[in-house]
């Protein structure tokens, strides 16, 4: 059963809507959020509210979801990058290692 709504306005001492001559009276084109079907209909802001806090909330949840994807690829690469770094790093300390005990090799010989 389809409810049928009374059309009064709760700002003016809910008298009849006045439509298109109230500034509140507005055109709403879109996808509705719920069902998916193409709205295309004049309707007080008021009554939108619903309907449009419903919408905020999806978009605010994809681009949190798309936030967080984006962190977990940044973190994939710092983490690649890391292990690069570090794997350069010690291959220079192993050669390095090397060099640094040839020169205390050097330093023990007794100076005759």
């Amino acid at each position: 059963m389809q409810m049928q709504r009374k059309n009064l306005c709760p700002l003016a001492g809910f008298v009849e809507c006045r439509q298109l001559d109230c500034a509140l009276f507005t055109q709403l084109r879109g996808t509705h959020p719920q069902t998916g079907a193409d709205i295309d209909e004049w309707g007080c802001s008021l009554a939108w509210l619903p309907v449009l806090l419903i919408e905020n909330a999806q978009q605010v949840r994809q681009g949190a979801a798309a936030t967080e994807s984006l962190r977990n690829e940044m973190v994939r690469a710092a983490e690649a990058s890391q292990a690069i770094t570090l794997a350069a790093l010690g291959a220079d300390n192993a050669a390095g290692a090397t060099a640094h005990s040839r020169t205390i090799a050097l330093q023990e010989v007794p100076h005759a």
